[in-house]
């Protein structure tokens, strides 16, 4: 299984945009038939280092992983984040 994590440091870290981001990435939530688990996170911190958000992501292989990132809702997904973030990283790994 392949974990696809990622950070989502927004222009406007307001509650109200980080909720909707939230919102808007659990949006997604079986509407991408390859992810088996979809989790979206917001920081309790708000440190200076900190991001807002996390979005976690689980499918069965890279080939999954594949699928996810051409599908039709994650396209729109990343349209949306591309007008709202200020940085994003990326890990994925095996597990």
């Amino acid at each position: 299984m392949i974990k696809h994590i990622v950070f989502f440091k927004l222009k406007d870290g307001s509650q109200e945009n980080i909720t909707k981001t939230k919102d808007v990435l659990l949006s997604m939530k079986g509407k991408i038939p390859v992810v088996r688990h979809i989790e979206v996170g917001i920081d309790v911190l708000r440190s200076e280092r900190s991001y807002d958000l996390s979005l976690i992501i689980e499918v069965d292989s890279l080939e999954d992983l594949d699928q996810y990132q051409i599908h039709p809702v994650h396209k729109e997904i990343i349209s949306y984040i591309g007008s709202v973030k200020e940085s994003v990283v990326v890990v994925d790994y095996e597990f």
